[in-house]
C-alpha cells in the first residue's frame, strides 16, 4: 500500500486521533498563552456563555430572597443564626449572609457584563454594514423559493420594475433595481430589537452596580410632635454603598405632625389596617416649610431621596417622681409592636435626676407591655384583641440599680440590662407587676417614689430614608429591554424580489418572490397582496389564441 493510500486512509478513519504536544490542533500547550485567551475570549463573548451567565446570576439571585441578609436586616441575620447553629458556619463560608456583596455573585456580575459587551460590539459594526448595504440581487430561479408567483403582461419591464420599486419602498421596504429584477428588504428593526435587549441589560447591570455603590438607606423612628434632620447622628440606623459619603446627604428634615391609622371594625378581616396617614411639615435647606402626608407605598420624595412610611406604633406618656415627688422624667415612650394588635414591649429609662430616700444617685428602669385594647381579665394574661385605643392597658415592672449604660458596651434602647440591678417588689397586681390604665400610679416600695401613666397616648412612625440613584436607570433600561424582545420575537427580517423581462414573444414575464429569515405563515400573504398590488398596474395578459391544425394533420 502506497503511503498516499495510507495517508487517506487514516483521513477517512472514524479512530480518534493520538494526541501530540506538537499537535497546534488538540495539543493544548501549542497553543501559547495568546491562543488560550483568544480561546477563551471567544468563549466568554460567545451567545451560550451569557445566557449561562445570566442563568446563573438568577440562580445565585434565590439565596438573597430566602436567607436574611446583613444589608437588609442584620436582627433578622442574628436570629437566623441563633436558630439554625448546624448551618451557620456553612452559610458563613458561602458568604450566604452577604449574596449581592460576595465573592462569586460579583464574579458572576463581571463575568456577564463583559461577556454581554463582547457580544454586542461585534454585533453592532455587523448591523452597521447591513445596514450601509443593499439587498442582494434575485436569485437565477424564483420559483424554487418558499413563496413565489409570476404572471404575463403587456407592460413594458420597465415600467412594471419602476411600479415595483414605487410599490416595495411605499412599503418601507429598503429596494433598488439589480439587473432586470427589483430586490428589496425589511425587518432591519428584528436585529435592532435584538441589540437593544442586550444593550438594555448591560444598562440595567450598570445601574444596579450604581445603586449598590453610590445607596444610602435609613431608618428613624419619630414620635407625635418630634422631627427629623437628614444628618448621620440622626438615624436609628444606616447603611450605604462603598463610594457614599456622609457629605452626599441631602440636607432637609421633617416634623411628625400627626398620624391617622384606622382599622375594619367588623367581619373577617376585624383589625386590618384601612389607613395610615403621617402628616409632616418637611424642609429643605434654605427653603420654606411644606406640608405633605405620608401613606403606604406613596413616599415624600425631597431633597432627591425618597422618605416611605414602614412601621406604627404606640408611645405612652409616662412621669417619673422619686420620694419627694419631684419629677425625675416625663416622656412619651415608644414601644415596639409584637403582633398584629399591636401589643407592645419597651422600656422606659431613668438615667438622670432620680436620688433614692437616702440622697444617693441612682437609676430607675421599668419593663413595659402595652396593649391598646385590652382582654384576658381573670386568665392570669394581658393581650391585645384590637389594634386602636379602645381599652388601654400598661403593665409595669421596675427595677433600681444601674442600668449599664455607660459600660461602653452597646445597648438596644427597648430593652433592660438588669444585670447590675434589682427588682421592686411592689404592692398589688402579681407583687412585681402593676396593670395601670391611663391617668393611674403605681407607688414604688420603701418611699423610692412613683411611675403615671398618664391619659396622653402619642403614636411614633417608622420612616425609612432612601436614595437609590440608579432606579430611574434601571426602569429605563427595564422598558428597553422589553421593548428590545418584542421587536425580535415579532418583527420578521425578508426579502421580496421582482423580476420583469421580456419573453420570446414579445410579452413582459414578472416574476415575485419572497425569502424571510424564519419560517412564517405572514410571508405568502405579504406576497400576495404585493404581487395583487403590483398586477393592478401590471394586468396579466390575455392567454395567446391557440394556431389552428394544418389539414393534412386534421385528416390523419
Amino acid at each position: 500500500m502506497s503511503k498516499s493510500d495510507t495517508t487517506e486512509q487514516q483521513g477517512l478513519s472514524t479512530a480518534p486521533r493520538e494526541e501530540s504536544p506538537d499537535d497546534p490542533v488538540i495539543g493544548g500547550p501549542a497553543l501559547g498563552v495568546v491562543g488560550w485567551i483568544r480561546w477563551f475570549w471567544r468563549q466568554l463573548t460567545s451567545m451560550r456563555v451569557a445566557l449561562i451567565l445570566l442563568f446563573l446570576l438568577s440562580l445565585g439571585a434565590i439565596p438573597g430572597s430566602l436567607i436574611p441578609q446583613t444589608s437588609a436586616d442584620e436582627l433578622k441575620v442574628q436570629q437566623f443564626k441563633a436558630a439554625h447553629e448546624t448551618l451557620t458556619p456553612l452559610y458563613e463560608k458561602l458568604q450566604l449572609f452577604d449574596v449581592y456583596s460576595s465573592v462569586w455573585f460579583s464574579a458572576i456580575y463581571i463575568l456577564l457584563f463583559v461577556s454581554l459587551i463582547g457580544c454586542i460590539v461585534p454585533r453592532s459594526w455587523q448591523f452597521v454594514g447591513q445596514l450601509r448595504g443593499r439587498p442582494p440581487g434575485a436569485p437565477k430561479r424564483l420559483d424554487r423559493l418558499p413563496a413565489s408567483t409570476t404572471w404575463r403582461t403587456e407592460t413594458d419591464p420597465e415600467q412594471v420594475r419602476e411600479a415595483a420599486l414605487a410599490l416595495l419602498k411605499g412599503r418601507r421596504f429598503r429596494a433598488h433595481v439589480v439587473g432586470d429584477a427589483v430586490a428589496a428588504e425589511k425587518g432591519y428593526l428584528r436585529e435592532a430589537g435584538n441589540l437593544l435587549f442586550h444593550v438594555a441589560l448591560i444598562v440595567m447591570l450598570v445601574a444596579f452596580a450604581w445603586g449598590q455603590l453610590m445607596k444610602s438607606e435609613g431608618g428613624k423612628l419619630v414620635v407625635e410632635g418630634g422631627g427629623f434632620s437628614n444628618t448621620l447622628t440622626q438615624y436609628d440606623d444606616f447603611k450605604s454603598g462603598s463610594l457614599f459619603g456622609v457629605e452626599d446627604l441631602p440636607a432637609f428634615g421633617f416634623k411628625l405632625d400627626s398620624f391617622t391609622g384606622t382599622y375594619e371594625q367588623s367581619g373577617p378581616q376585624r383589625g386590618t389596617p384601612r389607613t395610615f396617614e403621617a402628616a409632616v411639615t418637611y424642609y429643605e435647606a434654605g427653603g420654606p416649610d411644606r406640608k405633605a402626608v405620608i401613606r403606604v407605598n406613596e413616599p415624600l420624595k425631597v431633597g432627591g431621596s425618597k422618605v416611605y412610611l414602614i412601621a406604627h406604633g404606640y408611645a405612652p406618656v409616662v412621669t417619673v417622681r422619686d420620694g419627694r415627688g419631684k419629677v425625675v422624667s416625663r416622656q412619651a415612650v415608644p414601644l415596639l409592636p409584637i403582633d398584629n394588635n399591636i401589643t407592645s414591649t419597651g422600656a422606659i429609662k431613668v438615667m438622670d435626676g432620680y436620688r433614692d430616700r437616702n440622697g444617693k444617685k441612682e437609676q430607675l428602669g421599668f419593663q413595659a407591655f402595652f396593649v391598646p385594647t385590652f382582654a384576658g381579665a381573670g386568665k392570669g394574661t394581658m393581650f391585645s384583641q384590637f389594634p386602636a385605643l379602645d381599652f388601654p392597658v400598661m403593665a409595669l415592672t421596675g427595677f433600681h440599680g444601674d442600668l449599664r449604660v455607660n459600660s461602653g458596651l452597646p445597648q438596644n434602647v427597648y430593652q433592660l440590662d438588669t444585670s447590675k440591678m434589682k427588682q421592686f417588689a411592689v404592692t398589688g397586681g402579681t407583687g412585681k407587676a402593676n396593670r395601670l390604665l391611663p391617668g393611674e400610679t403605681m407607688t414604688l416600695p420603701d418611699g423610692a417614689g412613683s411611675i403615671t401613666f398618664e391619659k396622653e397616648i402619642k403614636e411614633w412612625a417608622s420612616f425609612q430614608v432612601s436614595q437609590q440613584p440608579g432606579n430611574g436607570l434601571a426602569l429605563a433600561g427595564a422598558i428597553a429591554a422589553i421593548s428590545g424582545l418584542a421587536g425580535s420575537l415579532f418583527i420578521q427580517r425578508r426579502r421580496v424580489w421582482a423580476r420583469a423581462v421580456r419573453g420570446a414573444d414579445g410579452v413582459t414575464v414578472v416574476e415575485m418572490a419572497g425569502l424571510g429569515r424564519s419560517e412564517s405563515a405572514k410571508l405568502p400573504e405579504e406576497l400576495a397582496e404585493l404581487a395583487v398590488t403590483l398586477n393592478a398596474q401590471a394586468p396579466t395578459a390575455p392567454e395567446p389564441a391557440e394556431e389552428p391544425a394544418e389539414a393534412g394533420e386534421a385528416d390523419k
